[in-house]
């Protein structure tokens, strides 16, 4: 009993400091996956029950960068319909299919991403007053959208790299109303593979539920500290996180 209760005491903490990371930047589901898999979760269960903790998250920060005015809402609709297509069939994907096979896709995506933000850094952090680009007038944006609901509702874990780099890159949001967005995306597509995995039975809700008070707390210190910092220290952050999360991913 003593030695469970140390284990949820450290799945609080660790959905704490994965809040953050997540609302920052990504890859914060590179440590509270392993640590639901310590509880002895099968990995199925693991990447299901992480989805509550990260779903609860996304509310809290997204809810606190629009309360700041950093939400840009004039084209969600869009955005958040493809991300949405491309989470159903993520997740139903996730839910038949072993998670082995996009380990490869995911360090690669990630690596990509790390080389991008290394090399070249406009790329996904466009200048000030770089105006954003209507989803509907650029069709290759609409591609990048469903691919990253379809990873994202396989496997939570560097789903926000992905959308910065969709969100900044391509659609020329800067980073701090880009994480806005993330967070936004993420509640929906997110949303949806949960229904999935519920319908599947495979949430264990006690960790979850547990997993995500530390992620919601640590979703509020992200959106403090991301209205404080500069775009290059967010740049930068998102930088070393991308880099993180590849040595989490060969790891685990």
């Amino acid at each position: 009993m003593d030695s469970e209760l140390l284990f949820y005491g450290l799945l609080a903490i660790t959905g704490l400091v994965a809040g953050v990371i997540n609302t920052l930047a990504g890859g914060g589901s590179n440590l509270t996956v392993p640590a639901l898999l310590l509880l002895g979760l099968p990995a199925d269960t693991a990447n299901a029950t992480n989805r509550v903790g990260v779903i609860l998250q996304c509310l809290v920060g997204a809810r606190g960068f629009r309360k700041a005015g950093h939400l840009p809402l004039d084209d969600a609709g869009w955005i958040l319909g493809l991300n949405m297509l491309g989470g159903l069939a993520g997740a139903l994907l996730a839910s038949f299919m072993p998670n082995m096979y996009l380990k490869p896709v995911m360090l690669g995506t990630m690596t990509l991403m790390a080389l991008i933000i290394l090399l070249r850094p406009n790329v996904i952090a466009p200048p000030p007053g770089t105006p954003a680009k209507k989803v509907q007038r650029h069709p290759g944006s609409w591609v990048a959208l469903l691919l990253a609901g379809v990873y994202g509702g396989f496997v939570q874990a560097g789903v926000g790299f992905i959308l910065l780099g969709t969100l900044a890159g391509v659609l020329r949001y800067d980073l701090l109303r880009a994480n806005a967005l993330k967070l936004l995306c993420t509640i929906f597509f997110t949303a949806v593979a949960l229904g999935v995995f519920i319908w599947r039975g495979q949430v264990a809700w006690a960790p979850g539920l547990i997993l995500a008070a530390g992620t919601m707390t640590g979703a509020q210190l992200g959106v403090r500290w991301a209205l404080r910092i500069q775009q290059s220290t967010l740049k930068w952050f998102l930088f070393a996180m991308t880099v993180v999360a590849c040595g989490a991913a060969l790891a685990f």
